[in-house]
């Protein structure tokens, strides 16, 4: 019987706010990368229609052996790379990929304080990068989707922050000092990050040799945190992104509160 694990579910509400707390106090972007409210509900990649990558094909992985799933999350990667820096071609939008690392202990630097306890990966801003904990838990799993989605869930983070989404989000809550006030924008933006994830999924999914019940399990294995929404909510965007295959199908920001609680 497989068991869905509480932190498949990448990042956590302290994680987030710290990276982007410290890179709040950073100088705006430049350039032709929207800002403000724009860059959160009229960003010029909600127009650039469907990923045109339709093809990766998954490495070899073995269950439990942190090398081949280290291999497997780099390719992974290489094709996110290829898929939306295409994107961010079509957008007019300046694209860099990001540093990429894996680790296997809690409190592991990350450029955005240490690797925090529950989390299974974690973007952070200041450094654009991306670190991914290769926990027994997952590794016991590792044939299942979840180390696509995730590494596809912190890549989302990524696009947000080159788009201006992130940089966005964090100058409108700069200077918010309750964590409530903060949360129905950081679930809309985890939100944001799941549909992207769904995006990326859906565009290559028929090179991917899977079943449909391996995408199901994905879905399912969402539960209701104060940070990424209602186990539905998840779902919902998860899903949206995977059928649409483009992120014009991601406007969380735009969305009814009944859609991001």
């Amino acid at each position: 019987m497989r068991i869905p694990f509480i932190a498949l579910l990448s990042g956590v509400l302290a994680s987030l706010l710290f990276a982007g707390t410290a890179a709040a106090g950073a100088a705006g972007q430049a350039g032709p990368v929207p800002t403000g409210s724009r860059a959160l509900t009229d960003n010029p990649i909600y127009k650039t229609g469907k990923l045109d990558l339709k093809t990766c094909e998954e490495q070899r992985v073995i269950p439990d052996d942190l090398d081949s799933s280290r291999v497997y999350l780099e390719f992974v990667l290489d094709c996110l790379n290829d898929s939306w820096e295409r994107q961010f071609a079509k957008a007019k939008l300046p694209f860099s990929k990001p540093r990429f690392e894996t680790t296997h202990r809690i409190g592991f630097p990350t450029g955005c304080g240490p690797f925090p306890k529950g989390a299974q990966a974690i973007y952070c801003s200041t450094n654009k990068k991306i670190t991914f904990l290769l926990s027994p838990g997952i590794l016991r799993e590792a044939t299942e989707l979840f180390l696509f989605q995730v590494m596809a869930h912190e890549y989302g983070h990524h696009v947000q922050e080159l788009s201006g989404i992130f940089p966005a989000f964090r100058k409108k809550h700069a200077k918010t000092k309750s964590m409530r006030a903060v949360l129905p924008d950081l679930r809309r933006s985890e939100l944001q990050a799941e549909c992207l994830s769904g995006v990326f999924i859906g565009s290559v999914w028929h090179s991917l040799n899977r079943r449909e019940s391996d995408f199901t399990y994905v879905l399912e294995a969402a539960y209701d945190t104060s940070s990424h929404g209602k186990a539905s909510s998840i779902a919902y965007w998860l899903r949206r992104g995977f059928d649409q295959e483009g992120p014009g199908a991601c406007n969380t920001w735009a969305a009814p509160k009944s859609k991001v609680s």
